[in-house]
């Protein structure tokens, strides 16, 4: 998986992974901050919330054509100064009134320009490694290890911003509204360390940062003898639509990680964990689980004995350590809100080279599903995700009636298991759908519209994004489940449709 590769990938996703490090820093928990901060109804903080990750998901497409014209490199580097900017705003306690609000509002819009110049710009970057043949049959596994950097970013994120504001109450105390601040402040930090790593490691991917001579020169030689027909470029058009159609309702869905899932954190589940469940909410007994997962691999894939051994001892040492870990959790941890957003990021990080073993063998006997299908099942196993919340939701109050409840000191909370497991499933679902679309769209695109449908695939994102804030507005006086059946049926619909276009979808595979 990570033999073979260029040196220019590990050099871009570890810059990668500090800003993300930092994105998902702020919105583990800039939902509660609107409602805290300012006192916003759960509806009008989805508003804002959705509509910032729309932008972010949107803006990509004119970064894209910025680069096209400047380079990507340089718009990358402009990407993480503005971005810097909003964050510095974002972390400015300038209260909750008019002029806060007003603030708040111009650091998401820098943010989200930032984002749009640098996310899709890194991304493009990266494909261009492969543009040169020793590289061309590694592409899939290069991009995987780049999801990876990623997720590695936000799978600290979470623990940062809870223990950053925890410090910030205890050391300084300062309010629980202000603390949000110092969350905030970590992603500036964080976008100085990428853009210390980019430079440092530049030598290995300069040839990648031209503008549109560049891309140019790459297109033709990754597509050198591809010609279409008017009839075929039409028909692949057509069923990258029918994808990005499909695409916008599973972001819509998967993305109330950041809002209905983090409002039921926060509101309907216990607010402690003890014994091995205190375990799950410790980021570096995630990281031993995950560096065992890899172990395993290694201790079994290593093609030598000083490998076996390494791997071997990896093992061993990580196994020790939650064994240690165990003995010393004496006494009940406290669950925060914010804190589930870490096992996502977590499963995605420890499951890939999962999924990647699964599907090789798979297609070493020839039953590899096609894209297509691989997108239709992530909706049916988003569904699934949804139908875990809405069992666990049966016989609880409305949000309304639980915030009475809470008043008067009745209220009635569930265990953290129940959004653990719910996190696992939309996890399976998101390794079969995100990666699959990229590959699609990459392999799809007819040669002279390539960039156009990237920026398609955005554009859906974004869409998808924007339509989270249903959740938000969903979230009231409706019973629980009702709320995540909306989802369930969402996905379900989804993916009947995929599997009624499958025969033209495969056609152009």
């Amino acid at each position: 998986m990570f033999e073979g590769q260029p040196k220019g990938l590990f050099a871009l996703a570890l810059a990668n992974t500090g800003e993300r490090f930092g994105y998902y820093t702020m919105l583990a928990v800039f939902a509660l901050f609107l409602r805290a901060n300012f006192g916003l109804d759960a509806g009008v903080a989805g508003i804002i919330y959705s509509s910032f990750l729309m932008l972010v998901y949107f803006l990509p497409l004119f970064g894209g054509m910025m680069a096209d014209k400047f380079g990507f490199g340089r718009m990358v580097t402009i990407g993480i100064i503005i971005m810097f900017f909003g964050y510095l705003l974002l972390s400015a306690p300038l209260g909750g009134e008019t002029l806060a609000l007003i603030a708040m509002v111009g650091a998401l819009i820098l943010i989200a320009l930032g984002t749009g110049l640098f996310k899709g710009n890194l991304q493009v970057m990266v494909g261009d490694l492969y543009n040169d043949p020793r590289y061309a049959d590694r592409r899939d596994a290069g991009f995987s290890i780049f999801y990876m950097a990623i997720n590695l970013g936000a799978l600290f994120a979470p623990t940062a911003a809870v223990e950053i504001m925890r410090w910030a109450q205890a050391n300084l105390g300062i309010t629980e509204n202000d603390s949000y601040h110092f969350a905030f402040a970590v992603a500036c930090a964080s976008l100085i360390l990428s853009i210390l790593i980019y430079y440092a490691t530049r030598n290995t991917f300069r040839h990648v940062e031209g503008g549109k001579q560049a891309a140019a020169k790459g297109a033709a030689q990754e597509n050198a003898g591809e010609t279409l027909s008017p009839a075929d470029t039409r028909a692949r058009i057509v069923a990258l639509c029918l994808v990005f159609a499909v695409v916008i309702f599973f972001w819509m869905a998967f993305h109330q990680n950041g809002l209905t899932l983090t409002y039921f954190a926060n509101e309907f589940t216990a607010k402690s964990a003890e014994g091995v469940q205190a375990m799950a909410f410790d980021v570096f007994n995630l990281v031993a689980i995950i560096i065992i997962v890899y172990a395993l691999f290694g201790l079994f894939q290593s093609k030598g004995l000083k490998g076996q051994l390494i791997s071997g001892a990896m093992l061993l040492l990580c196994i020790g350590f939650l064994g240690w870990q165990y003995v010393n959790t004496t006494s009940a941890v406290e669950v925060s809100a914010p804190i589930f957003q870490q096992f996502n990021p977590c499963y995605v990080v420890a499951l890939t080279p999962v999924s990647l073993a699964i599907f090789s063998a798979l297609a070493k006997r020839g039953k590899e599903p096609s894209a297509p299908r691989k997108i239709a099942y992530g909706m049916l196993v988003a569904a699934v995700g949804f139908g875990v919340m809405a069992f666990a939701s049966f016989g609880l109050l409305s949000p309304v009636a639980q915030a009475e409840a809470v008043e008067v000191g009745t209220a009635t909370y569930v265990s953290p298991n129940w959004l653990i497991g719910t996190y696992l499933v939309l996890t399976f679902a998101e390794l079969l759908l995100s990666p699959m679309g990229i590959s699609f769209v990459s392999k799809v695109a007819p040669p002279k519209y390539k960039g156009m449908m990237m920026g398609g695939w955005f554009v859906a994102t974004a869409f998808g994004n924007l339509l989270v804030s249903v959740g938000g507005f969903l979230w009231g006086e409706l019973p629980l489940w009702v709320v995540w059946t909306v989802f369930i049926v969402l996905c379900l619909l989804s993916a009947l449709f995929m599997f009624c276009m499958m025969k033209r979808l495969e056609k152009v595979c």
